[in-house]
């Protein structure tokens, strides 16, 4: 695993802002218009009003978003919206409540170094490069990491383990509940050495945040070629074991938007059903399209080894649906209204997976499609911020 380290941090100040709630959101990249609105008009000082700010989208244009983006951020830290932490870790706690007995995922947020796709740092999806230059724009703009890096260590990490139970047993400095009702809360871990070495030998799988990695990678090289080292060589990081923490792989839903749709398969009755009969072990898919009007359900056996969403890509989708005939959305219900609607031929439902066969395919040298994996509860952006000029503005 790449190094890692303390990081100075923005935290926002509930006093000014009120409640975290209102000024933390999602990843910019599961939250959609509706949303976007909605966390807009929730807070002037909604982490959303920097990660998808208003404006045009050419970096030239006075107004442009990064350019907006970047000015209220010093804007914020200026009036003390948002407030310069020590150089820490965090241990960040998410709890999702289910049948009445919260799950909980630990983890610790920490400054990684960043280094070449490989034995330290693994990806498993492909990047797509239109939110790259999104993403590389807005971190030139405001030379902050918004978000963080998720990843996960095979495990298990005792030193690791160890420290999370420890750090996570008072009252939090930060809490939250958010949309869905996940808990997050966070802690400041004081730096300590053994942190870093009892992670040294974990190569860590990026869970979510391909494009921003990516996205780091890129600003890390430009600001090497103008100032040499720097804050820039590490990245906002989310560190989660794999092992000893109850991770959540759902899978992104594809909709097919136009060309021809799947006819194969065994017809099941309903949304229920379908969904029901998917399985990642034996790589079944279900389809939904239209037929005479109404909507027609169907489970598919691929021809191909799991995990289901590599099996769908290279039997059924890669060469002959158009790239840019394909969405993704976390929510099978959505993607059966695209059909419903008319506003799509095919909807591909896929089972959840795990972090263990997302690495096996990684280790045998492939890698999944682009948005193939939604690991969840994922953490708020928001919570805290990694300015890449410690020394001020």
């Amino acid at each position: 695993m790449p190094r890692i380290s303390p990081f100075e941090g923005l935290v926002f100040d509930d006093a000014v802002t009120g409640p975290l709630r209102d000024v933390t959101a999602p990843p910019y990249d599961v939250i959609n218009e509706a949303e976007r609105r909605a966390h807009l008009d929730a807070s002037p000082f909604s982490i959303v009003h920097l990660d998808l700010a208003e404006g045009p989208e050419d970096p030239e244009h006075p107004g442009s978003r990064y350019r907006r983006a970047s000015d209220l951020l010093r804007e914020w830290e200026a009036k003390g919206v948002l407030v310069r932490t020590p150089a820490t870790y965090y241990a960040y706690e998410m709890s999702v409540p289910r049948d009445g007995a919260p799950s909980t995922i630990r983890g610790l947020l920490v400054a990684m170094d960043i280094e070449p796709w490989g034995e330290g740092v693994v990806p498993h999806e492909r990047t797509m490069p239109g939110p790259v230059h999104d993403r590389l724009e807005l971190l030139r703009a405001t030379a902050t990491h918004l978000s963080p890096i998720y990843g996960t260590v095979r495990g298990p990490c005792p030193v690791l383990d160890h420290l999370l139970a420890h750090a996570t047993r008072g009252g939090a400095s930060f809490e939250t509940q958010d949309e869905r009702g996940v808990r997050h809360r966070m802690w400041p871990v004081p730096p300590d050495p053994r942190i870093a070495e009892g992670l040294a030998a974990e190569p860590l799988l990026i869970a979510d945040g391909h494009h921003r990695y990516t996205t780091a990678m890129a600003y890390r090289d430009e600001r090497h070629a103008l100032d040499g080292p720097g804050p820039w060589d590490r990245v906002l990081t989310l560190i989660v074991d794999a092992a000893t923490e109850p991770v959540v792989v759902f899978p992104f839903h594809r909709v097919q938007l136009a060309g021809e749709p799947p006819h194969d398969g065994v017809a099941v009755a309903d949304l229920s059903a379908a969904l029901a009969g998917v399985s990642d072990d034996d790589a079944v898919v279900a389809t939904v399209v239209r037929e005479r009007g109404d909507l027609a359900y169907r489970l598919l056996q691929l021809p191909r080894t799991p995990p289901a969403v590599q099996a769908l890509h290279a039997s059924m989708l890669d060469g002959r649906i158009l790239p840019e005939s394909l969405r993704f959305t976390p929510d099978a219900g959505a993607a059966l209204e695209a059909v419903r609607g008319g506003g799509a031929v095919a909807a591909y439902l896929l089972p959840p997976t795990t972090p263990e066969r997302i690495r096996s395919v990684v280790e045998r040298g492939g890698r999944l499609p682009q948005k193939s994996t939604y690991f969840w509860p994922k953490p708020r952006t928001g919570m805290v911020l990694m300015p890449l000029d410690p020394s001020g503005r």
